[in-house]
């Protein structure tokens, strides 16, 4: 089968998207508004609960959000004014409807919904715990860990055995939860994954991105901080810290990549970033060349400000269609390759005789590139010159992104030459560490301090990783807690 996403199976995966809706008039309405915005940020699955006073109403599907909340009588059913959802690409746990968030319980407190974006990087190790002392899970999800931490908390309030829970694990994590007396919003304590307050009349929004606060009409009011959690009940909002304080470190590939455009991200536009980013990439990266292209749709910004900074034509040398549906076509047809086409083309007589600079965001494994480089030569360009606008990936991300093991990643076994030989490119260059820094407002990376989660390009993890370190043989446990920071 064709996946008839072949430029897309080589990126980095999206974690997963939440939304949240407390006190509107169809809530559950305006949560899946507020899904389709988040759709990039996963595709797998989606669902949403919804609370009307007394009762909870979920609902939950494999694929887009398209097709599974868009009829009357499934958005009917999500009864109340308030309501949270999800957009799923599974980083743990199988693709199964059963990890198909959010995740909903009942405790002794009352019924609990949950929407995670992030992953627990000690989930397997308390699951086993938890296993021992007698829970039973019902999905593989490393969410649902977090439901039996605050099921099993010796203290009293629900609040308290959410902060408790919170305090046991480790990794990355924006929640927002969903229970008989409010609505919890909570960040992890370094801030890896985002999270935003919204306003639209009375009802309080929270979302992965601010461009799912425009797509209902709500005021982006700020940002969830880093360790804050936010409860909205009765009509009141109350900000908890119970963290100790520590310096945050949002993933720096939200900006690379993985939010959309048109968000903003700590303040700064995705796409005002991205523009700086391509004009770094020129000033450390120039090429004689005819024109500058775009590898669409998440190269596109980067090619603009590259284009700019080096006065070199920018062109839409390869034109994608976004009206491609799934296709069945089997391996041994003998017309697999031509999925390639099905998605992108080269514009042929624009790109005919032309030396080519060409923008993407990553290499990851490499497949991606090598395809584009090819359709390049097929379509009669003179040269091809791959500029990256980030620097090698060569680790993996523990922190809720889908990423190839170290082993498959290109730049963690090859040298640049070995990349450029490998994609067939006539050179090859990646934006530097320092240079991501600049195009953000930074000086230059602190090495002592980073500003930004880089570990996908640095190895310089921020946080502990248990289960990774139990899973690892001996030997490897030293580097692992050389290169992470407590």
């Amino acid at each position: 089968m064709i996946t008839t996403h072949p430029f897309d199976d080589d990126k980095l995966r999206e974690e997963c998207g939440v939304f949240g809706v407390a006190g509107a008039v169809d809530a559950a309405a305006m949560v899946a508004l507020g899904l389709h915005a988040l759709q990039h940020r996963g595709q797998e699955a989606a669902g949403i609960s919804s609370f009307d006073g007394r009762h909870f109403h979920n609902h939950k599907a494999l694929g887009h959000v398209a097709g599974n909340f868009d009829s009357e009588d499934t958005m009917r059913q999500l009864k109340g004014d308030w309501a949270i959802g999800h957009v799923r690409y599974a980083t743990t746990g199988e693709t199964a409807l059963r990890n198909v968030q959010p995740l909903y319980a009942e405790l002794s407190s009352g019924g609990f919904a949950i929407a995670h974006n992030g992953n627990i990087s000690n989930a397997m190790k308390l699951r086993h715990d938890l296993v021992r002392t007698g829970s039973i899970f019902q999905s593989t999800s490393d969410t649902e860990t977090i439901i039996h931490l605050v099921a099993t908390s010796r203290y009293r309030t629900l609040l308290d055995k959410f902060i408790d829970a919170l305090k046991q694990v480790e990794g990355a994590y924006s929640l927002i939860c969903l229970t008989d007396s409010g609505m919890i919003a909570c960040r992890d304590p370094l801030g890896i994954r985002p999270l935003v307050m919204g306003r639209i009349g009375d009802a309080v929004i929270f979302a992965s991105e601010t461009v799912a606060l425009d797509i209902v009409g709500a005021e982006f009011e700020r940002s969830v901080e880093p360790g804050e959690l936010i409860v909205v009940s009765g009509g009141e909002i109350r900000s908890h810290r119970p963290f100790a304080e520590k310096q945050s470190r949002p993933c720096i590939f939200e900006h690379v990549y993985f939010s959309r455009p048109d968000s903003i991200v700590d303040g700064s536009s995705v796409y005002s970033v991205r523009k700086a980013i391509g004009a770094q990439l020129a000033m450390e990266n120039p090429v004689e060349a005819d024109l500058v292209v775009p590898v669409p749709d998440s190269g596109t910004p980067a090619a603009i400000g590259y284009a700019q900074q080096s006065g070199l034509p920018f062109e839409l040398g390869i034109i994608r269609s976004h009206y491609v549906g799934r296709t069945f076509i089997q391996p041994g047809d003998g017309v697999r390759h031509l999925g390639v086409k099905l998605k992108h083309n080269a514009n042929k007589p624009l790109i005919a005789g032309k030396r080519l600079v060409l923008i993407d965001d990553s290499i990851v494994r490499g497949t991606t590139s090598l395809k584009i480089v090819q359709m390049m030569r097929d379509a009669g360009a003179a040269e091809v010159h791959m500029r990256i606008a980030s620097p090698p990936t060569m680790h993996s991300c523990f922190y809720g992104v889908d990423t190839p093991e170290r082993s498959k990643l290109l730049a963690a076994q090859k040298s640049i030459e070995e990349m450029r030989q490998f994609i067939q490119a006539d050179s090859l260059s990646f934006l530097s560490i320092d240079g991501l820094y600049r195009a953000l407002g930074e000086a230059s990376r602190n090495d002592d301090r980073p500003r930004y989660c880089d570990a996908c390009f640095t190895g310089d993890y921020p946080t502990t990783l248990t289960d990774l370190a139990e899973r690892d043989q001996p030997n490897q446990l030293t580097l692992l807690a050389e290169r992470v920071a407590g």
